[in-house]
């Protein structure tokens, strides 16, 4: 059994399938974007995606190591600084353009801060010792994380101070969103949706397990557009469920199958600011992109470690400019696209 089939029978097996200190150093501005590596549809069509490149160590981003970080190297033997991503899982882009990740194979969480020049690794937040971190968010320099293992909800700041804890209401947290003055959480063990305020007071919730409109069967990501809709991929149901800012139910985009349109394990999902969804299929290991009413427009990749390929893609979030990153877990890198094409 190749290690493709492996994964794939993990992933049917059951909700592990489904989730699977802190250093400083200093960033290089993101530089211009060079020749694309890869375009969506291929030519002679006209371009929509291009991919700009990918990351799998700081330095891949023009990160050195701080001073401080080589001393302790030197004197440990260490490797503080150059860290590789082993499985990074979540991703999400805050309002500046910064980047933020978890890593589900290291237990770390990763904040790039390109306004300022820097990136943070955590491995724990105070006295919180990361276990399964699976989905994060960043607004307002406040960096919210869901843990899985722990079964908790961690917000905290930019230095790595916890302003928050939540842990009560949930069985098994696995996707965030923030939209205006609200944070959805996914709980994949309870089948629901959790909205929170800021502050983490709880506002409400919807859906409980089942197959009809606004019902979930282990709903693992979430996003949400300009317009405050709330977009779940309902994982075991294999489709993406579209919700008002209220949890009422709107739509559905795809459905199981094995054809472009369809999805066998969707994960991420994001929304661009032209309206496109965005949803990655961790077996089918593409993007696939539809319109706002749903209709499918055009699929991203293939199995594979190449440029623009992927190994069970988890994490997706799409920036201000249009720039796509994908959690290529597997691979163990994030990929950077953009969309080019025509509104």
């Amino acid at each position: 059994m190749n290690p493709k089939q492996t994964c794939a029978l993990l992933l049917a097996g059951g909700l592990a399938g489904l989730l699977a200190g802190c250093t400083n150093a200093t960033v290089a501005p993101p530089a211009a974007p060079g020749p694309a590596l890869r375009v969506w549809p291929p030519p002679p069509a006209v371009a929509r995606v291009v991919l700009e490149g990918s990351f799998a160590t700081p330095a891949d981003l023009g990160m050195q190591p701080t001073w401080t970080d080589r001393f302790v190297n030197l004197l440990t033997g260490g490797n503080r600084g150059r860290e590789k991503l082993v499985k990074p899982f979540g991703v999400a882009v805050d309002e500046a353009g910064n980047l933020c990740l978890t890593d589900t194979g290291a237990n770390v969480v990763w904040f790039f801060d390109r306004v300022r020049g820097r990136a943070a690794r955590w491995d724990r937040i105070g006295q919180v010792a990361f276990v399964l971190p699976v989905a994060v968010a960043k607004a307002g320099g406040i960096i919210y994380v869901a843990d899985a293992g722990l079964g908790q909800v961690v917000a905290f700041d930019e230095a790595g101070r916890v302003r928050f804890r939540l842990a009560d209401p949930f069985v098994r947290p696995a996707g965030l969103a923030l939209s205006g003055e609200k944070l959805y959480v996914a709980d994949a063990g309870a089948h629901c949706i959790l909205i929170f305020d800021l502050t983490g007071r709880p506002l409400g919730r919807f859906g409980a397990r089942g197959v009809a409109p606004a019902e979930f069967n282990f709903p693992t990501h979430v996003g949400a557009d300009a317009q405050g809709r709330v977009y779940v991929t309902d994982a075991m149901n294999s489709r993406v469920q579209v919700f008002d800012a209220a949890g009422r139910f709107l739509s559905t985009v795809g459905s199981l199958g094995d054809g472009s349109g369809h999805f066998s394990r969707p994960k991420g999902v994001a929304v661009d600011r032209l309206g496109h969804v965005y949803v990655a299929d961790a077996l089918f290991d593409n993007i696939q992109i539809f319109d706002s009413k749903g209709y499918f427009l055009l699929d991203l990749g293939a199995t594979g470690s190449g440029p623009g390929e992927f190994w069970m893609p988890a994490g997706i979030a799409i920036g201000r400019d249009n720039r796509i990153y994908v959690a290529d877990a597997y691979n163990g890198r994030v990929q950077l696209l953009r969309y080019v094409g025509p509104p």
